[in-house]
């Protein structure tokens, strides 16, 4: 079991660090915006974009190809469905409860593999996130995109809730 932090410099900038020391970005366009690039290990970018007319899908591409993408369902859930080496996973992301402010990352199983804290800064009038891993999910390949895809579905989470009330 592992302990992340995720520090928003803004509405637009999100550094996730392990034992404060940085290991992935998460960076938007502009406020509000579902366009984002995320970075890890300082060289690997990542490119988050909607896809179609209406934008409901979101996919994660490194150069053209989709590794994973990730939609709304009619319950309020995410599923986030991955392509890694070949392997398609399905995963669903998901507030634990109405007036709990605490985010699961759940695999098909509905085994909770990651759970998310958000912690509101007055000071910056912005969300920085406490995260817990399991065992399971630190042996995931691909664990850290998983993990920042989580950090802007909370993001997409919360943007939809307020633009909806």
């Amino acid at each position: 079991m592992k302990e992340y932090k995720v520090k928003s410099e803004d509405t637009k900038h999100f550094s996730l660090t392990i034992n404060d020391k940085e290991i992935g970005s998460l960076q938007y366009e502009k406020w509000f915006s579902l366009k984002a690039e995320m970075i890890l290990g300082g060289t690997r970018t990542y490119q988050i974009e909607p896809k179609g007319f209406w934008g409901t899908t979101i996919e994660l591409k490194q150069h053209e190809n989709v590794l994973l993408n990730f939609k709304m369902n009619w319950n309020g859930n995410i599923i986030i469905n991955t392509k890694f080496d070949g392997t398609e996973r399905d995963f669903i992301f998901k507030n634990k409860g109405i007036f709990k402010n605490v985010y699961l990352l759940l695999n098909k199983e509905e085994e909770e593999l990651i759970v998310i804290q958000p912690d509101f800064k007055w000071s910056k009038f912005n969300y920085d996130y406490n995260i817990s891993t399991t065992d399971r999910f630190d042996n995931l390949d691909f664990n850290l995109i998983l993990l920042l895809t989580a950090i802007h579905c909370v993001n997409y989470y919360m943007t939809m809730i307020s633009t909806t009330a």
